[in-house]
């Protein structure tokens, strides 16, 4: 072969569904993926990150049985694939390699019933959701595997990311192809950077990026797929659609090097193998497929529907019940919970109080009619007098028992029935604890958790507008005052800065970190800000006992943003407290009554931290 000649590889990008820890369903899944790609003349069929053990398998990776029966399970794939006559195509899937003890997120080639070539990731994630420093350690060489012809040089998801490593190995080593395993989890616009990215890193490396990413939900992770293939002019050659499974295709004409460039980059050993020339290139291209990228509030919905269909489906629930109140936030609940799993699955539950209004009635039994979910009503007016007749309760805590025992019903009926309880709180009520500890905040998964009120009506309309003339979502929900219904003529706004001003100001203090100083330099109240920050901070003791739900911005309560329940640090204070000092009375006199859901001492304020929300 001379230089710069051009070749012909049929790739193909497997955007599957993966599940945490089943060894063997992964393995009959990529099975059944390469029996595809080798029927259309595919020469090389690439896999997301850790496809055989699912990703992110979190603790899991500190077993070292798990690691084992993963290596065991490479293996057997490997003999399978070559068994059912799928030694032919290069294979690349991702697992867990141990080497003396050291785990590593490593990529694997099979070939003819072997493992040819291994590769470790590099650059080791450890922000945001990402702890892979806790159970990984990086790899040290940069492999090269030539595949009829074509030097195609392997990485995993955060070595493009980074400057250096990998992607410098690459250009230097004169690849014909570079090919990025992934699971990059889904968050707002991710979509466009990732576009960007692969542009960027296919002209530092000098050769075209094919990218594979996984979809699907995993607890709180939602991936969104999206695979593509970028020249190194930044073209997007064939891009995959979003939140669906989809062998992604591509015939790609390559100006292959002569040259097998050897040496140490950036650290990293470059490695080679050959795979020979396996079966020929094709001699007709196949028509490219690119998918256009999801509309913003198009793919914010897809990611709630995708998180909670597959947070049911693979822990094995049949049906899911919530209660529906005839507000905003249940209702679009609901809606999701239909979309994803189907009507006849979704079991709502109406819980009127004494101060429940008849039109908030009329709506949930309305949207249950439109929808066509198993729908009750349970009032609990005589339950609560019950309990009123013991305890003689007021205010606060009289409105608080209505939550709560509208959350023992509904996990009663989680017991009875083998439903999955959903919670309907979203991100504003999370973030400001304006909701009811074993109240509303009950349940096994929060679908709207990471959705702020002011996106939570913007996806209600939209999804409204996809079934004009049958909208799932009575107009009344969308468009009247929101209300707890826990007190006569109660509305949200009584305890809460209207929503437009309270989810910005929770945007810049929670996802962009900003102190003080900062959010008044925004151009947000100072008062605002004193008395917001101050609710989001007590509130985080509630938020640790919230069910998971999918995270959709680029900051989610939970995995994402951790901080200590125990602390004194509060923002505006010129300086923390000294650890030897007292802390000040009106804090302390503040965050007791936080936990009991009592006054702001000093103020006369309500906090509303343990409220029920809707």
């Amino acid at each position: 072969m001379t230089s710069n000649q051009e070749h012909r590889l049929r790739v193909a990008l497997a955007q599957c569904r993966l599940v945490v820890g089943d060894l063997a369903g992964n393995a009959e899944l990529i099975t059944g993926w390469v029996k595809e790609a080798l029927a259309i003349g595919a020469q090389l069929v690439a896999f997301p990150e850790m496809t055989l053990t699912g990703y992110p398998p979190e603790d899991l990776v500190l077993r070292d049985s798990f690691v084992r029966a993963g290596e065991r399970a490479l293996l057997q794939l490997a003999a399978r694939l070559h068994q059912e006559g799928c030694g032919d195509i290069a294979v690349v899937v991702g697992y867990l390699r141990g080497t003396r003890g050291r785990v590593q997120n490593a990529s694997a080639v099979l070939y003819e019933g072997n493992v040819v070539a291994t590769s470790a990731k590099v650059h080791l994630p450890n922000y945001g959701v990402f702890d892979e420093a806790r159970y990984f350690v990086p790899g040290d060489s940069f492999a090269v595997v030539r595949v009829a012809g074509v030097d195609v040089g392997l990485t995993i998801c955060e070595d493009l990311w980074q400057a250096g490593g990998p992607v410098s190995a690459a250009a230097h080593a004169q690849i014909d192809l570079l090919l990025c395993i992934n699971g990059s989890p889904y968050e707002r616009g991710k979509a466009a950077f990732r576009t960007q990215l692969c542009r960027d890193s296919a002209a530092s490396a000098g050769a075209p990026i094919a990218y594979v990413n996984q979809v699907g939900g995993q607890d709180e992770l939602v991936f969104d797929g999206g695979s593509l293939f970028v020249d190194t002019e930044g073209a997007v050659l064939a891009r995959a659609a979003q939140f669906t499974e989809e062998l992604l295709v591509c015939d790609l004409d390559l100006t292959v090097h002569d040259s097998q460039r050897e040496g140490i980059v950036d650290g990293l050993r470059i490695s080679r193998s050959d795979l020979g020339a396996g079966f020929g290139p094709p001699s007709v291209p196949l028509p490219r497929r690119v998918a256009q990228p999801l509309p913003d509030l198009a793919e914010v919905y897809a990611a709630i529907l995708t998180g909670t269909r597959d947070y049911v489906d693979k822990n094995g629930f049949r049906s899911v019940v919530l209660g529906l109140s005839g507000g905003i936030d249940s209702a679009l609940t609901a809606t999701v919970a239909v979309d994803a799993l189907g009507a006849d699955r979704v079991h709502t539950v109406a819980l009127p109080s004494a101060y429940s209004s008849t039109h908030s009635l009329a709506d949930a039994a309305e949207l249950a009619r439109r929808q066509g979910t198993h729908h009750r009503v349970m009032p609990i007016a005589a339950m609560v007098a019950a309990y009123q007749q013991a305890l003689h309760l007021t205010g606060l805590a009289e409105e608080n028992l209505q939550a709560r025992v509208r959350g023992t019903l509904l996990m009663a009926l989680s017991n009875a029935e083998g439903h999955l309880v959903l919670t309907t709180g979203n991100k504003s009520e999370l973030a400001t604890g304006f909701s009811t500890l074993y109240g509303d905040s009950a349940g096994g998964f929060a679908p709207i958790k990471d959705i702020p009120k002011t996106l939570v009506w913007e996806l209600a309309r939209w999804r409204n507008a996809q079934d004009p003339h049958a909208p799932p979502i009575p107009s009344e929900s969308i468009t009247k005052p929101p209300s707890a219904e826990l007190a006569p003529g109660q509305l949200d706004t009584d305890r809460l800065p209207s929503y437009d001003l309270l989810d910005a100001l929770l945007d810049d203090y929670v996802t962009g970190d900003r102190g003080r100083d900062e959010l008044i330099a925004a151009g947000h109240d100072p008062e605002l800000i004193d008395r917001t920050v101050r609710l989001v901070d007590l509130a985080e003791y509630k938020r640790r006992q919230n069910p998971p739900g999918p995270k959709v911005t680029s900051k989610a309560f939970g995995r994402d943003r951790r901080l200590p329940i125990t602390n004194r640090w509060r923002e505006g204070a010129d300086e923390p407290a000294s650890p030897r000092e007292r802390p000040d009375q009106d804090h302390v006199d503040a965050l007791r009554d936080a936990l009991a859901g009592g006054q702001t001492a000093g103020s006369g304020e309500q906090l509303p931290v343990d409220h029920r929300p809707e």
